[in-house]
Order: structure tokens, then C-alpha cells, then sequence
């Protein structure tokens, strides 16, 4: 399974070994009412989610904060190889449409840049490598994802998805 190669001034990437199964984490990658428990760090919740897992489908969450503030997040899938490689962006919308510069759509600073994530599942004798690659177009978008808490924040969310899927088991 291959990525884009890594730019380490242009991009993230969160890798870890996760004792739950590829086609679980990937059922709670791709299933609205799976995914809206984990998805954002707690206190913050993903309030809705909307998913079309077809190329150029729709990828929609809305996350609220602790205080209530709601941020929608668009974004379009670019590549589905089922448990093993999502791929989507927030630069494109559903049907590969141009998205909106983000100065146009204002909202939680997530909003703020353009990315393409990807998330690489891979077997393992007792569970998954779990891959979280992100791009950014320039430095500056990728040094604030990174000091927006690029790491722990990917972090908290995978830890909560392994929860999720150990609870439901």
C-alpha cells in the first residue's frame, strides 16, 4: 500500500499499531452513526455526518465545540480501496467541484487551509498499522494543523475509535 511520498514541510502523518481490526476501523471510517462518536477530540462532538463512499462522493461532519459554536467540514473522496485506503479532500467538493477559497467559508480554523488526508489500514498478526497522512499546499497551513494539534488531536480520536470498536466487541 503506497502513499504519496512524504514532505516532511508539507506534511503530517500519525502512524501506530492498533490491536482492532482494518475492517473495523474502516466500517468506522465509513458509517455515519460509526463515526460521529470518535471522530472529534472530546469535549468536542461531531454533531453530523453525512457520507457518500463513492469517488467524488460527499464527506460532511459538522463538530461542535464545548461552548455549542458548530463547523461544518466538506469534502470529497479522491480514492476508496475498502479496508485498506481512504482518501479525501477538503479543496474539492462532491463531484469534483472546486471548492470555495476558505476565506469565503470562515469557520473553526480546520477550515482555514486546504488538506488531503489519507488513512492506510494494514494488517497485522494482532491487529492494524493505522496511517494518517495529511497534505497541505504550503508551510504555513502545515505549521498551523500542526500547532492546532495535529498529533494529539489524531490521536485522541484514533484512541477514541479503538474504544468505540473494544466497547462494541
Amino acid at each position: 500500500m503506497s502513499i504519496a511520498t512524504f514532505n516532511p514541510e508539507l506534511d503530517l502523518m500519525l502512524e501506530r499499531v492498533v490491536d482492532v481490526p482494518r475492517e473495523k476501523i474502516w466500517q468506522a471510517w465509513t458509517t455515519p452513526e460509526k463515526l460521529m462518536p470518535w471522530f472529534c477530540p472530546l469535549p468536542w462532538k461531531t454533531v453530523k455526518c453525512e457520507i457518500d463512499l463513492r469517488l467524488g462522493g460527499r464527506f460532511y461532519t459538522v463538530m461542535q465545540s464545548p461552548e455549542g459554536q458548530t463547523f461544518p467540514n466538506q469534502g470529497c473522496y479522491l480514492e476508496i480501496i475498502p479496508n485498506e485506503k481512504l482518501v479525501w479532500t477538503n479543496a474539492l467538493e462532491p463531484g469534483f467541484r472546486p471548492s470555495k477559497p476558505p476565506e469565503a467559508s470562515p469557520g473553526h480554523e480546520c477550515a482555514e487551509f486546504l488538506m488531503t488526508a489519507t488513512i492506510l489500514l494494514e494488517p497485522l498478526a494482532n491487529g492494524t498499522k493505522y496511517t494518517a497522512y495529511v497534505q497541505h499546499n504550503n508551510v504555513a497551513h502545515r505549521l498551523q494543523h500542526e500547532n492546532m494539534g495535529f498529533e494529539a488531536g489524531w490521536g485522541a480520536c484514533l484512541d477514541q475509535l479503538v474504544a468505540m470498536i473494544k466497547n462494541q466487541s
